[in-house]
Formats: C-alpha cells, structure tokens, sequence
C-alpha cells in the first residue's frame, strides 16, 4: 500500500503526517516546488519526493497516485494525519487483502484553534481516500474541492482521519476566499447561474444547517465563529458567481 500527500511549503507540519503513515509500504510525497524545508524533511523521513508544479488540487493528487508503486492507495494532504483507531481499521482491512471493497471512506475530524469539532457541517466530513487505483482516481474536471471516486462498492471504516486545517484565521479567510473563487469560475464554466434568492438564503442556510440542524452549537464558541465563516464562504463564492455573469472581473486586472 502507498501513501500518496501532496504538499508545499508544509515544514511545520509534513513531518507529523509522514510519521502518521509509518504503516504503509511506501510513501510518496508530490511538492509543488516549495521554498522551505519540505522537500529536505520528507526525503530524511524516508518519502519518495517528486516535484510537480501546482495546476489544480485533483490533477495534482491524481498525479500522485500515479506514481505509486502500489495499486492501493492512501491519499492524504499535509495537514491530515491518520489517527489510532483508523490505522487499527486499515491495517484489519489490509491483512485480508482489501477483499470486500473498492475503496474506504473514514471520517475527517478537524481541529479548529484549540478544539476538535464534533459537530455541525464539520463532522464526520466523510472522505473517500484509501482505494484501489485500478478501479478509480481523482477523476472529473473540478479542480477544488475535488473528491475521489471509485467502480465498485465503498465501506466506511470505523476511526478518523485528524485534520489541522488552519494555521491562523487569516490563513482561513484568505484560504476559503480562493476556494470561492475558483469554484465560482468552475460553475460559471459549466454554465451555472446564481440568482437574487441565492445571494440572500444560501449563506443563511448554511449557517442555519450546521449551526442549528447540525448541532454546531454544541462545539460551543468555535462552532459559532467556524459556522460563521462557511457561511461566509458560500456568499463570496455566490456574489464571485454573479459578479461573472454579469461580465464583471473577481480578480484585479493585469495593467
């Protein structure tokens, strides 16, 4: 089995994922050029690096895999880890050959400044990434929040994938900004609108769904705020949307 990360400029924290995947057979680091120590840290921890400039997250992971020597694979990015309990369950599923499946999802537990959320839109996050490479990849043309798939049956294993999305709130805002910006392209690309109804009562629903419906509430003040800038998300990444088909730029124009 190979582990498969893509990375840049993650010395602080490609270390930490590195040792998470001590289990696997191999481990393949794919760097988008980085201008820190990544590269120097993952080649001593014994990772097999290939540097790839940046083009899209899918295209990147799916590159990735590619370069594995294994056809199963276990896909992570630099801020994730794979926790005890999931690695007991992986390592179970591993010892009878994968035999019943094409592919394992497992739940994506995220540290959010100091607390682990448990609730609301961020848990269990469900993530499909241990698969048989043959039967699938990152397959599809969106190039954020990309996802994989695969052609046959799916199980859910039992432990969590730990996951240290954010170094800082500013890391955040600008991060989910560039998200909203380039899945807004994507949607005008594929001939999506957005409407009037959809600026005012998408963000409310998200807040409300996770928040409330979810139980967001539970994860006490980080619950608030973390549902509070998703909801934020989906207004910038609707107003980029009518912004674009209303002919109007979302970036700032090369002079």
């Amino acid at each position: 089995m190979s582990a498969c990360i893509i990375a840049f400029n993650e010395a602080d924290r490609i270390a930490d994922c590195i040792a998470s995947l001590s289990f696997c057979d191999e481990v393949v680091v794919v760097d988008s050029h980085s201008t820190d120590a990544t590269v120097r840290i993952a080649t001593e921890l014994g990772a097999r690096v290939v540097q790839r400039p940046f083009d899209g997250f899918r295209s990147q992971k799916q590159f990735a895999i590619e370069q594995a020597t294994h056809d199963w694979v276990l896909c992570l990015d630099s801020d994730e880890r794979v926790g005890d309990a999931l690695r007991t369950s992986i390592e179970a599923e591993r010892a009878h050959g994968f035999a019943d499946a094409a592919g394992y999802r497992f739940a994506r537990l995220s540290e959010y400044f100091g607390k682990f959320l448990r609730h609301g839109n961020a848990y269990p996050d469900r993530v499909l990434r241990l698969f048989d490479r043959r039967r699938g990849g990152w397959r599809g043309k969106r190039e954020v929040h990309e996802a994989a798939s695969v052609d046959g049956p799916v199980r859910t294993l039992g432990g969590d994938l730990i996951h240290y999305p954010y170094r800082s709130l500013e890391q955040q805002l600008l991060k989910t900004q560039r998200y909203a910006r380039m899945m807004a392209e994507h949607d005008f690309a594929r001939g999506k609108r957005a409407t009037l109804g959809k600026l005012v009562l998408s963000p409310a629903w998200r807040f409300w769904r996770g928040y409330v419906l979810r139980g967001g509430f539970l994860d006490g003040w980080h619950g608030l705020v973390y549902a509070y800038v998703r909801a934020n998300y989906v207004r910038q990444k609707t107003i980029m949307l009518w912004m674009l088909q209303n002919g109007q730029p979302v970036t700032t124009p090369e002079r």
